[in-house]
């Protein structure tokens, strides 16, 4: 009995150029680096940006963006959609709170479906949605979701600060940026940073020349137990964001554009929870791909 062929994430025709998304909420400095890259190697990528997508357009610079790369613009404010429904937080917390999400999902999948995308791509894409539903998005995580407990279970996760954050506390003298298929979340908002891992970053060490391990491990020690993350604006804090930063221009901003370009071109598959990268004609089974400035390198 023949072993099944991998399954692309989506449908890649012979001479079509895969149709994205890129969704951004804040600065936009991912989704800059990604159409940078596109613009420069035109050529050589197999995708076309059909439109940025923003769920805060009064607070966020895709306006900006869409008009400096000449990209269409899709805009639905969250903040709006949850006002005009009579709730003025965007909150999940409540049943209300997660039903008015999935109709904003809804509503923005109205507004983008006539481009018939291929995937999208979350460029510091702040709201939980199932957007993943109606076809795959890559998402970059600010660490390294290959690091596992002894149960399997991804270590580095969390938003904002936290993977830097357990990185340190789980002895890593180094941080990487990954690159997930994302799945949907759930009621909890867990399942973010779970799919399947396509690219991570080279090694991105830990700055210390403002101040020393040990000095950071008696400071995180002292900070109140009832607020261990966000909200204590102490050394260590400051540690924890400015290594985020060091991260993103390290990180992200070298594997996201390399493995968006890999996965336009139809070279990700998978079965069921294994990792495939076709090279050739040929399906082969990885781990990873790490990502660097001088080019890549497959773990099997």
């Amino acid at each position: 009995m023949s072993s099944p062929e991998p399954k692309s994430f989506f449908e890649v025709s012979e001479g079509k150029l895969a149709k994205t998304a890129i969704f951004v909420s804040g600065s936009g400095t991912n989704a800059e680096k990604i159409l940078e890259d596109w613009q420069q190697n035109k050529d050589e990528r197999h995708y076309v940006p059909c439109c940025i997508v923003t769920d805060r357009p009064e607070r966020c610079r895709a306006r900006e963006i869409s008009e400096k790369y000449k990209v269409e613009l899709v805009e639905l404010d969250i903040f709006e959609f949850y006002k005009s429904r009579g709730l003025q937080s965007i909150s999940l917390a409540s049943e209300e709170g997660r039903k008015i999400r999935e109709d904003w999902t809804v509503a923005l999948y109205e507004e983008i479906k006539k481009y018939d995308l291929d995937f999208g791509i979350f460029a510091g894409f702040v709201p939980l949605c199932n957007i993943t539903n109606y076809f795959p998005c890559l998402n970059v995580h600010p660490g390294d979701l290959t690091v596992c407990n002894e149960t399997g279970e991804r270590l580095l996760i969390g938003l904002h600060t936290l993977p830097v954050h357990h990185a340190f506390q789980n002895g890593l003298d180094h941080m990487r940026s990954s690159v997930i298929v994302a799945k949907a979340y759930e009621e909890d908002g867990d399942g973010m940073d779970e799919g399947h891992i396509i690219g991570i970053s080279e090694e991105v060490l830990f700055d210390f020349s403002k101040i020393s391990a040990n000095d950071l491990q008696d400071t995180y020690e002292q900070r109140p137990k009832e607020k261990p993350q966000g909200g204590w604006q102490d050394d260590y804090q400051k540690f924890l964001s400015d290594n985020q930063e060091k991260l993103k221009v390290d990180g992200d901003w070298v594997v996201f554009p390399s493995t968006v370009a890999d996965f336009a071109e139809g070279k990700f598959g998978y079965i069921k929870e294994s990792l495939f990268y076709k090279s050739g004609q040929k399906w082969l089974p990885i781990d990873v791909i790490e990502y660097s400035k001088s080019g890549k390198e497959i773990f099997f």
